[in-house]
């Protein structure tokens, strides 16, 4: 077993591998790269990527409906793609019907868990993250209700909204976490439905996971904060914007794809590569934008409110966001939310005192964490 700039747990042969000289490597995306959230971030990687390598190509494909992944994996095999990257959950089956199909030519599949010889997983995981943002909602709700839009509820986003959520509870004890779901990655429409009902039902906060900046706008127009999601969008809403997550797919894309360049990857030595790419890798970041990462209209906000933490004693809120990054951006993080004793929102324990979520549990979280309300689909 080795580390990888971006990667917790995979294993590598160490084997000379033949050089592959020419790479073509295609990207399918769920939602347009024009969508200010994941399918254009995905895709500004690629651009930038293609850019800096003279021996790769790369050809993407745009809104692409999960269900009918296949003959677009299809298509861009017949155009020439030796390495394919599906880059949504919902991709798994057709990625993992299609490197049956396809033993010759490397895949690699976004936020799955499934793999193969020719098939290894990647992911820039951002709960660490969430937790952060979730430190600063809970210090900036008067109601002591926070809005959260989701898309799918899957196990990726719903360990989000856990950590989201025990943020808020670390600074906020008695604050919830209101869900809604809309059952889409991209659909302003709903996103805006659904922020308009948390508005009503008093959320005064909001988080979300929607690849389009409309929760961020929509909470704007009732004057209320926001947290970006996956890309900047501190310019949709300049004085709402608190934080948010930010993604760096360069720094995991890079390394596949030197390492099929190289020859140390193979269609045959993927079975166990598994990239979960931390705050310590840097292909995650805290941020509303690129070098901001709290907007500076609520710095008093959070240094103004003090709370009480058993290890580092009466503290600001901004202060301990500032600790916990430190503590989680190590290459051992010394802090994790995922840490027991933790209990679900039905008073049952999940986590054991002293224990720590692996990366395969938490790939598989099903339970919500005390203080989310609303509906939770497939919970225990």
């Amino acid at each position: 077993m080795r580390r990888l700039i971006c990667l917790l747990v995979v294993s590598l042969f160490t084997t000379a591998l033949a050089q592959q000289e020419q790479v073509t490597a295609g990207f399918i995306y769920v939602g347009p790269t024009d969508d200010n959230g994941w399918s254009e971030a995905h895709d500004a990687a690629r651009q930038l990527l293609d850019d800096e390598f003279d021996w790769l190509t790369t050809i993407a494909v745009e809104s692409v409906p999960e269900a009918d992944a296949e003959p677009f994996i299809d298509q861009l095999v017949q155009q020439g793609a030796n390495v394919i990257f599906t880059t949504s959950f919902g991709f798994m089956d057709a990625t993992v019907a299609a490197a049956a199909r396809y033993p010759d030519v490397v895949f690699a599949h976004a936020t799955g868990f499934m793999r193969a010889p020719n098939l290894a997983t990647y992911t820039a995981e951002f709960y660490q993250v969430y937790y952060l943002n979730g430190l600063m909602a809970g210090a900036l709700t008067e109601s002591g209700t926070v809005g959260y839009v989701g898309a799918f509820p899957i196990p990726e986003v719903k360990r989000h909204i856990s950590a989201f959520t025990m943020g808020v509870r670390a600074v906020n004890p008695e604050a919830s976490v209101n869900v809604r779901w809309i059952n889409s990655w991209y659909n302003p429409a709903a996103a805006t439905e659904a922020t308009q009902a948390l508005v009503a039902e008093g959320a005064d906060v909001f988080a979300f996971t929607e690849d389009s900046p409309t929760v961020i706008q929509v909470a704007a127009e009732s004057d209320l904060p926001s947290f970006a999601h996956y890309s900047p969008m501190l310019s949709f809403a300049p004085e709402h914007v608190v934080s948010g997550q930010l993604v760096h797919w360069d720094r995991i894309y890079r390394d596949i794809l030197t390492k099929v360049h190289d020859g140390t990857y193979t269609a045959q030595n993927l079975q166990d590569v598994d990239y979960w790419s931390l705050l310590f890798s840097g292909a995650v970041e805290v941020g509303a934008d690129e070098e901001v990462m709290i907007n500076p209209a609520f710095e008093e906000p959070l240094r103004a409110r003090m709370v009480s933490d058993s290890e580092l004693g009466e503290v600001s809120v901004y202060d301990l966001v500032m600790t916990r990054l430190e503590q989680m951006s190590q290459e051992t993080p010394a802090f994790d939310p995922f840490t027991g004793p933790l209990s679900d929102r039905n008073g049952n324990e999940v986590v054991a005192a002293g224990a720590t979520m692996s990366p395969e549990e938490l790939a598989s979280m099903q339970w919500a964490a005390e203080g989310i309300e609303g509906q939770w689909p497939d919970e225990p």
